[in-house]
């Protein structure tokens, strides 16, 4: 008999929002999770205005609301020395017409913690899976270790939401398609003086590129880097690297960058499976498709992925009858939207980053500024896509609150 209906691995918001989900439609669901806690910085930070409305589905926003967060109604670039808005969520005819930065953890322990209210719900926390248990070709669950020891943990379906370096992935023997990505990100922080509403402009000049993400007290800045170029660049030293941020936010106290500890690397990444599945088998979020940071989309259709998932398998699950075909439908219904999302990000990286990179100004198309100048309601399809979805999702009627 399986220890468990479905194992699900890793604790990002893919997984805990699919043990949530499936665990409110009666699902005994385990999810399992190899650190401590959630307090990793330097991870997506946006929760979009399609997830929002999914919170508000779970009866969960009122609990969000209460944490601290920063709005992004807009994203706005410098033309001529004016700022010209690109991208307007305020369009959006929705509840949430904003993008919320919110430290990911927070995000986590709130569905954490309504996850632990489910009688069908358990978090095992420092506990790693290691390999893949089989019953001939069907996967059939999972080994791990934990603080107690290795052990098995049996399984009628197990969904991978272990990420882009995905062990699953790995031990099922799914091979990624990857495109080229032509940047790669340091992660840091420096000091905030002001916080409440912020527009995403990004910082440029020939060769170089930042983020300001605004959190409560700091902001996190994403700093673009050719692909590879991250030991390179730190072989130039820190003050060196002081003066450039300096050109580029004279405003931000970039001497609490001490050391290059205080600068974290992401290798930078975009693919996709071609089979998302094996018999007792399932892939989802980063494990199923790493997105870039393009756009910052990747937590949006990781977390519809997790809801489309258990809107279609949560009655099998229930009923002891989940198929490969399932699984199959899981991959149908989500492969359209990952491919249009990574399209666009292949076009930016194509046409706008890796020219920047390059050593290239970046200046948007004249035609294209004109246009939004005399059409502003346009700014309504990017933010649609950006903060809604290609086919947005919802939570299922069961899960519901």
């Amino acid at each position: 008999m399986p220890d468990t209906t479905c194992a699900i691995v890793g604790g990002g918001p893919a997984g805990m929002m699919l043990g949530l989900i499936l665990a409110r439609c009666g699902v005994e669901v385990t999810v399992m999770e190899k650190h401590a806690d959630f307090l990793r910085d330097f991870r997506g930070d946006t929760v979009h205005p399609s997830t929002m409305r999914m919170l508000d589905e779970l009866g969960l926003f009122a609990e969000f609301s209460k944490i601290g967060y920063s709005k992004v109604e807009k994203a706005e670039f410098p033309v001529d020395g004016e700022p010209v808005t690109f991208i307007d969520f305020r369009r959006l005819r929705q509840r949430h017409p904003y993008v919320a930065m919110v430290p990911q953890w927070d995000f986590l322990d709130l569905l954490a913690d309504a996850g632990r209210n489910e009688p069908n719900f358990t978090l095992r926390m420092r506990t790693e899976v290691t390999g893949l248990l089989r019953d001939g070709e069907r996967v059939t669950g999972v080994r791990y270790t934990s603080p107690d020891g290795d052990g098995e943990l049996r399984a009628e379906l197990t969904v991978a939401c272990d990420g882009r370096t995905s062990l699953v992935r790995q031990e099922a023997g799914l091979e990624t398609r990857d495109y080229p990505v032509p940047f790669d990100v340091w992660w840091f922080r420096v000091p905030r003086n002001e916080d409440g509403q912020y527009s995403l402009i990004p910082r440029t000049a020939p060769g170089r590129a930042l983020i300001m993400i605004p959190r409560t007290g700091y902001f996190q800045v994403a700093y673009l880097i050719p692909k590879g170029s991250d030991a390179e660049l730190r072989g130039r030293g820190l003050d060196t690297f002081h003066a450039e941020l300096a050109e580029l936010i004279p405003e931000a106290d970039v001497s609490t960058l001490a050391s290059w500890d205080d600068v974290k690397h992401l290798d930078v990444q975009l693919n996709r499976l071609s089979r998302w599945h094996r018999d007792g088998l399932l892939c989802i979020g980063d494990a199923a498709h790493a997105m870039s940071p393009a756009g910052g989309i990747g937590i949006n259709v990781a977390i519809q992925d997790a809801a489309a998932t258990a809107r279609l398998l949560y009655q099998p699950l229930r009923e002891h009858r989940v198929t490969e075909s399932d699984l199959a439908a899981v991959q149908r219904q989500r492969t359209l939207p990952t491919v249009i999302t990574q399209g666009v990000q292949r076009i930016l990286h194509r046409q706008v980053l890796a020219p920047v990179m390059a050593g290239a100004e970046v200046t948007p198309p004249g035609v294209l500024v004109n246009i939004l100048r005399r059409f502003p309601q346009l700014t309504a399809i990017p933010a649609y896509v950006v903060g809604t979805g290609i086919r947005p999702e919802h939570v299922p009627e069961p899960a519901r609150r």
